[in-house]
């Protein structure tokens, strides 16, 4: 008798935690999970290959999971720019400054983040209230991670004679923070800057790890991991490898000229594999 009494609260406690938790059941499938392997490829089988950027915009519908939630997390689910901050913090996740065309130049270290988010410490006067002086006191700064509203990702496309296929590895991403200055009362003049360059393969442990809203299906567990290699995100071509230095497309061409350059730039790499094949 006594030991199901102890059966009856054993499964009561558990019972209890689920509905706590919000579920029937602890969801630990993402937080076990690995990245899903790179296959293995040698210098000599890539017979070509080409560098190309991409912006990602987090106001298009399909992108909005990598922006929300916003504020702060909801569970073990946050931003993707949240997450990046995260791992630099905790993980050991390595943040690289850009130097010209070099986008990992040197080591960035948390308050070189701060900085490029606008955080700057600030001296105040503050009245002692035991001596009655004025004293100066540090406010120290802060950031706020909405203002990234873009992603810029580097990713080489390459064709594979050994398996026949052509691939796209994603080589880092880097975060736009979107912001006006002080004295621009109106908001009319928009400023981009890019804060730092994360190397793609060294946070794929951490996005393999941490789960993303699947709209369809809350219990597909769609991590950012997943994001990235399925190519679930929306974007278009900014720069491409060339002559000039790495050139962006918008330093030749605007507007219209530009999205049709980008749809070119597109067209190229896949019209290169459709004309390896005879049909």
């Amino acid at each position: 008798m006594k030991k199901l009494i102890i059966l009856i609260l054993i499964v009561s406690f558990f019972n209890v935690k689920a509905q706590i938790s919000g579920g029937l059941y602890d969801k630990n499938k993402v937080t076990d999970r690995k990245p899903t392997a790179y296959q293995f490829i040698r210098e000599a089988d890539i017979m070509w290959s080409k560098t190309v950027w991409r912006k990602i915009d987090l106001r298009e519908k399909i992108n909005l999971p990598l922006y929300y939630p916003d504020d702060n997390p909801v569970g073990d689910r946050m931003s993707l720019i949240d997450l990046l901050m995260w791992g630099i913090k905790n993980q050991g996740l390595t943040a690289y400054t850009e130097n010209g065309s070099q986008e990992f130049g040197s080591i960035m270290t948390m308050k070189d983040i701060e900085e490029k988010f606008g955080a700057k410490n600030e001296v105040q006067m503050i009245e002692n209230i035991e001596t009655g002086e004025m004293e100066e006191v540090v406010i120290e700064g802060t950031y706020n991670t909405k203002d990234v509203k873009q992603y810029l990702v580097k990713e080489l496309w390459f064709f594979d004679k050994q398996r026949s296929v052509l691939e796209v590895r994603v080589v880092g991403i880097c975060p736009i923070r979107e912001y006006y200055k002080e004295d621009d009362e109106d908001q009319e003049n928009v400023k981009y800057k890019k804060l730092f360059w994360i190397y793609f393969p060294e946070a794929r442990k951490i996005f393999s790890n941490h789960e993303v809203f699947n709209p369809h299906n809350d219990a597909e567990r769609r991590t950012f991991d997943d994001i990235f290699f399925k190519r679930m995100f929306s974007s278009y071509i900014v720069q491409e490898s060339n002559t000039y230095n790495n050139r962006r497309i918008e330093d030749y061409t605007i507007g219209l000229e530009a999205l049709l350059e980008a749809e070119r730039v597109k067209e190229e790499i896949f019209n290169f594999e459709q004309d390896l094949w005879e049909y």
